[in-house]
C-alpha cells in the first residue's frame, strides 16, 4: 500500500539583525511600509499587471514569505497559502472631472493606503492598480521595509521593466541603468563589520551614558571616532519646538508636485559647487521655510534635522534585498531666509557628514538592535520619537524612457 506524504515544512530562513529592527519598529503611527506611485501613459490592464508580478516580482523568492516574529527573533517563512489575487488588487477613484480633482483623488486614496497596516498573517506587499488614470493607469505599491531599503526596491521596481516595447531577451531597465559606484562606496561597506561588532558593544554603554552623563569621556576614549561618532548621536538634543513638532498620527497625508527638469538642478549644483542632493535637500529648507513662515512661525535662527540614509553597498548587489543602509543627522537651516546661502550651508553640512562615519555606526546600531529585547527597542523608538526624523528618499535618477508590459511609465 502506498503510503501518503507528509506536507512539506514550509522554507524558513532566519531574518537578518537590521530587518528584523525595522519590523520590530512597526508601530500603528508608522506601519514602516515604503509606499510608491506609478503613472502610465496608457491603461494597464490587471491581468496584464498580475503577469509581469508573477513573472519577475516573485523571481524574488522573498516576496513568496512572511514575516514570522518570535521571542527567539524573526524568520522568513515560505506562505503555504499564498494568493496572488490578495497581493495584486484592482481599486478606484471616486468621482473626477478634471486633472488636479483626478491627482487630488490620487492622493487621498495613497494617503489610505499609506495610513492602513499590512496583514501580518501574509508576505507584507500590495499592488493596487487604478486602471483609469489621465490617458492611461495608475499604480500604488506598498512593500514593508523589512524587505528591503529604498535602493533595492527600486532596483526590484526597475527589473520589472523594459527599455522597449519588445525587449531583447535577457535585457532589462535594471542593468541598462546602473552606474559604477566608485571607491566611496566600497570604503563604507568594507567597514561595515567592523562597526556593527562595535556597535553592539557600544549599545549597552550608550544606553547607560544616557543615566550617567560621566561615563560619556570614557566612552569616547574606548571608541576612539566610533564613540565620538555614537556620543554625537545620542546627545542631539531635541528639534525646537515648532508647529512640525506633535503627537504622531495613524492618518498619514500624501503629496506630490510637478516633476523637475534634472538638468535644471544640475545647473543649480555646478554653479554653486555643490551635489544635485545638496540642491534637493535645500529645496526641502525652503519649503519647509516657506509652509512654517504661512502658518505663523518665527523662524530666525532656527535649524530642524533631517535623518538622510546613506547607501552602504553596491547598486549591483541590490538584487540581495535587505536593509543596506545607514543614516546621517543633516541640518536644515530653516531659519536662513538667502537661498545661495541655504544652499551653501547645506552643502557645508553635507561634506561634514561624508567624511564621518556615522552612517555606519547607525547601521551597527540597528542590528544590535535587532537582536536586543523589546525592552530595549522601545527605548530606541521613545528616543527617535523625542526627535522626529524627516526621510528625504535617495533614489539613482532616471536617465531613459521605460515601459512595463507594453504602456509607457510616465513617473
Amino acid at each position: 500500500m502506498a503510503t501518503k506524504k507528509a506536507p512539506a515544512k514550509p522554507r524558513r530562513e532566519p531574518m537578518s539583525r537590521v530587518d528584523t529592527a525595522w519590523l520590530r519598529m512597526c508601530r500603528p503611527t508608522n506601519p514602516m511600509m515604503i509606499t510608491g506611485v506609478l503613472m502610465f501613459d496608457e491603461p494597464m490592464t490587471l491581468e496584464r499587471l498580475k503577469q509581469v508580478v508573477k513573472k519577475r516580482f516573485l523571481g524574488y523568492p522573498r516576496f513568496l514569505q512572511k514575516a514570522v516574529d518570535t521571542p527567539a527573533g524573526a524568520s522568513w517563512v515560505t506562505d503555504p497559502d499564498f494568493d496572488l489575487d490578495w497581493h495584486v488588487r484592482l481599486s478606484a477613484l471616486p468621482g473626477r472631472h478634471d486633472p488636479a480633482s483626478e491627482k487630488k483623488a490620487l492622493e487621498r486614496f495613497t494617503s489610505q493606503m499609506a495610513s492602513t497596516p499590512l496583514d501580518k498573517t501574509k508576505p507584507l506587499w500590495q499592488f493596487h492598480l487604478i486602471e483609469r488614470y489621465g490617458k492611461g493607469s495608475a499604480l500604488v505599491a506598498r512593500i514593508h521595509h523589512s524587505y528591503a531599503d529604498g535602493i533595492a526596491l527600486v532596483q526590484v521596481l526597475l527589473s520589472l521593466t523594459d527599455t522597449s516595447r519588445k525587449p531583447d531577451a535577457g535585457k532589462d531597465l535594471r542593468s541598462a541603468w546602473l552606474k559604477k559606484d566608485g571607491a566611496e562606496v566600497v570604503r563604507r561597506v568594507g567597514a561595515i563589520d567592523r562597526y556593527m561588532q562595535i556597535g553592539g558593544k557600544m549599545l549597552g554603554k550608550g544606553m547607560e551614558m544616557m543615566q550617567d552623563p560621566t561615563l560619556a569621556t570614557m566612552l569616547a576614549k574606548e571608541g576612539g571616532e566610533i564613540g565620538r561618532e555614537l556620543l554625537h548621536a545620542l546627545s542631539l538634543s531635541d528639534d525646537p519646538p515648532t508647529l512640525l513638532r506633535g503627537k504622531l498620527g495613524v492618518s498619514k497625508r500624501v503629496a506630490w508636485a510637478e516633476p523637475l527638469d534634472l538638468e535644471d538642478v544640475k545647473a543649480v549644483g555646478r554653479a554653486c559647487d555643490c551635489t544635485v542632493n545638496d540642491v534637493l535637500m535645500a529645496a526641502a529648507a525652503g519649503a519647509l521655510r516657506s509652509y512654517m513662515l504661512e502658518r505663523g512661525e518665527q523662524l530666525e535662527g532656527v535649524t530642524l534635522r533631517a535623518t538622510v540614509p546613506v547607501n552602504l553597498r553596491p547598486l549591483e548587489h541590490a538584487r540581495k534585498l535587505g536593509n543596506h543602509f545607514g543614516l546621517v543627522f543633516l541640518d536644515l537651516p530653516v531659519g536662513e531666509d538667502n537661498p545661495v546661502r541655504r544652499l551653501e550651508r547645506v552643502a557645508d553640512c553635507m561634506r561634514d557628514l561624508k567624511n564621518s562615519r556615522q552612517a555606519i555606526v547607525a547601521f551597527g546600531l540597528l542590528a544590535a538592535l535587532g537582536m536586543a529585547p523589546s525592552a530595549v527597542q522601545g527605548w530606541r523608538w521613545n528616543c527617535s520619537r523625542a526627535r522626529p526624523p524627516r526621510w528625504p528618499p535617495t533614489c539613482p535618477a532616471r536617465s531613459s524612457r521605460c515601459t512595463w508590459a507594453g504602456p509607457a511609465c510616465a513617473r
